[in-house]
C-alpha cells in the first residue's frame, strides 16, 4: 500500500463521504453523531485494514482471530455504530460504559460526551485493551479509562452510567445494576440464536425495550458467555445451530443432508429486498426446536438451498431438520423475478414431519402477524415472577428474563 493511499488528506475525505452516506440512510439523525463521526479518525483504530475496507458503511473490520480463523475482536461497521450511539441519546458530561473495547466507539462517545464526561470501555481480552489503550492515547482521547477484565462485573466500581453500549453479542445482560434512573443501554442481546440491538430504559421493575434492530456480533466471552448447540455438516459446508434441546446427533444430520428431501411450498411471496425478519421472530415464539442453518458457498455443493446465506430460519431435532427455502415467482411477461415464494425443505427421518410444522407456521405468520406491529422486549430480573404473555414467550437466562410479547 502507498504512502499516499492513506495520506490525511484521502482519510479526510473518506470520512465525509461516511458521514454523507450515514445520514443518507438514516443512520445519523444529530449533529453530535455526526460531529464525531467526522473528526475521530477510523483508519487509526484499524491500521490493518486498506482505507476503503476501514472507512465502508455496511463493513466490519476484523482485528483478530482466532487459531481456527474464527473472528474474537472487530471493529462494527458504521451503520451499526451510528445508530447505537443514536439510541443510547448521549449527552454533554455523560458517563458511558461501554462493554467491549477496541477504541474507536470509546473515542466516537468520549468526542460526544466531550471533556466534562467520563467514558469507560472494558474487554477481557489483554490484547485488545492495551491495543485500545494506545490508539486513544495516540488519537487525542486518553481520558477515556480503558479496563482490562471480565464485563460481568469489571466496571462495578465506575458505575452508575448515564449510558451503556454492549459491543458483544450478549446472552445475558447483568448491567442494569449499573444504569442510572434515567439511563439507557443498549445491547446485541441473543435468544433461540436470534440477536438483536435492542435499547432498555427504566420502566417500574422491568427494563423496556426499544427499536429493536437485526445486527450481528462476536460473542461474549468469559462469564457471560453461552454457547449454542452447533452441528457442522459436510466439512463446513453446513451448519446448523439451536440454544437448547436434546443434544445433536451430528452423524445422524450428516446423513440426513444428502438424502433425499422433502420439498413444500407455501404460497407465502415477499418481494424482491423485501425484509421478512419478523418470520423468525414468530417461529421462536412458538417453536422451542427454532435455530438457524448456515451455508458456506465456497464450499457447499448444492446440499442445501437457504432463502439467505446467514442467519435463517430452521426448525431442529437430534437427527432431522427444515429450514426455509424460496424460489422466483414471474409475472406474465416479466423477464425479472418479481419476487419470491418461500418453501421448506426437510432433511432425515422426521424431516417431513417438521417440514409441515413449519410451512404451517410460515402461512400462520403471514396471515396474523406479517403486517401486524412487531412484538415487543421487557426484560425482568431472574427471581421476578413474570406473567406468561397471551402471545409470546419467555427466555429466562442467568441474571435476567427477556419477555417477548405479540400485542
Amino acid at each position: 500500500m502507498s504512502a499516499d493511499a492513506r495520506s490525511p488528506k484521502s482519510a479526510d475525505r473518506l470520512r465525509a463521504d461516511l458521514v454523507t452516506a450515514l445520514r443518507e440512510h438514516g443512520s445519523i439523525r444529530s449533529l453530535e453523531v455526526a460531529a464525531a463521526f467526522e473528526k475521530v479518525p477510523r483508519e487509526r483504530f484499524a491500521p490493518e485494514a486498506p482505507l476503503d475496507a476501514a472507512y465502508s458503511v455496511w463493513d466490519v473490520v476484523v482485528t483478530k482471530r482466532d487459531p481456527d480463523g474464527k473472528a474474537t475482536s472487530s471493529i462494527s461497521a458504521p451503520w451499526l455504530q451510528a445508530e447505537m450511539l443514536e439510541a443510547a441519546r448521549l449527552t454533554r458530561g455523560a458517563r458511558v460504559l461501554e462493554i467491549g473495547s477496541g477504541g474507536y466507539n470509546a473515542a466516537l462517545i468520549a468526542e460526544i460526551v466531550g471533556p466534562d464526561g467520563f467514558v469507560v470501555t472494558a474487554d477481557i481480552d489483554p490484547w485488545v485493551t492495551e491495543r485500545a489503550a494506545r490508539f486513544l492515547a495516540d488519537t487525542g482521547y486518553p481520558q477515556v479509562k480503558v479496563v482490562l477484565g471480565d464485563a460481568e462485573h469489571a466496571a462495578d466500581e465506575y458505575g452508575p452510567f448515564d449510558a451503556i453500549l454492549v459491543t458483544a453479542g450478549a446472552w445475558d445482560c447483568p448491567w442494569g445494576r449499573l444504569l442510572a434512573p434515567e439511563g439507557r443501554m443498549v445491547v446485541p442481546l441473543r435468544f433461540a440464536t436470534i440477536t438483536r440491538s435492542i435499547t432498555f430504559v427504566r420502566d417500574g421493575d422491568r427494563l423496556r425495550g426499544l427499536d429493536p434492530t437485526v445486527c450481528g456480533f462476536i460473542p461474549m466471552q468469559g462469564a457471560g458467555a453461552y454457547k449454542d448447540q452447533e452441528a457442522v455438516l459436510a466439512d463446513g459446508a453446513v451448519k446448523l445451530t439451536i440454544e437448547g434441546g436434546p443434544g445433536l446427533d451430528v452423524d445422524a444430520l450428516g446423513w440426513a443432508l444428502v438424502e433425499p428431501r422433502t420439498q413444500l411450498w407455501t404460497g407465502v411471496e415477499v418481494g424482491r429486498g423485501e425484509p421478512f425478519d419478523t418470520l423468525n421472530l414468530w417461529l421462536a415464539t412458538v417453536e422451542d426446536r427454532f435455530g438457524m442453518i448456515w451455508q458456506d458457498p465456497e464450499r457447499d455443493r448444492d446440499l442445501v438451498q437457504t432463502a439467505v446465506r446467514w442467519y435463517c430460519p430452521a426448525l431442529i431435532t437430534r437427527d432431522s431438520f427444515a429450514y426455509l427455502t424460496i424460489r422466483d415467482v414471474h409475472r406474465p411477461d416479466e423477464t425479472v423475478a418479481a419476487g419470491y415464494e418461500l418453501g421448506v425443505y426437510g432433511h432425515g427421518c422426521r424431516g417431513a414431519e417438521l417440514a409441515q410444522q413449519l410451512r404451517e407456521q410460515i402461512k400462520v405468520w403471514d396471515r396474523e402477524w406479517r403486517h401486524h406491529h412487531e412484538p415487543t422486549f421487557s426484560l425482568y430480573p431472574a427471581e421476578t415472577a413474570v406473567p406468561k404473555p397471551d402471545v409470546g414467550r419467555i427466555f429466562r437466562k442467568r441474571h435476567t428474563q427477556l419477555v417477548m410479547a405479540w400485542t
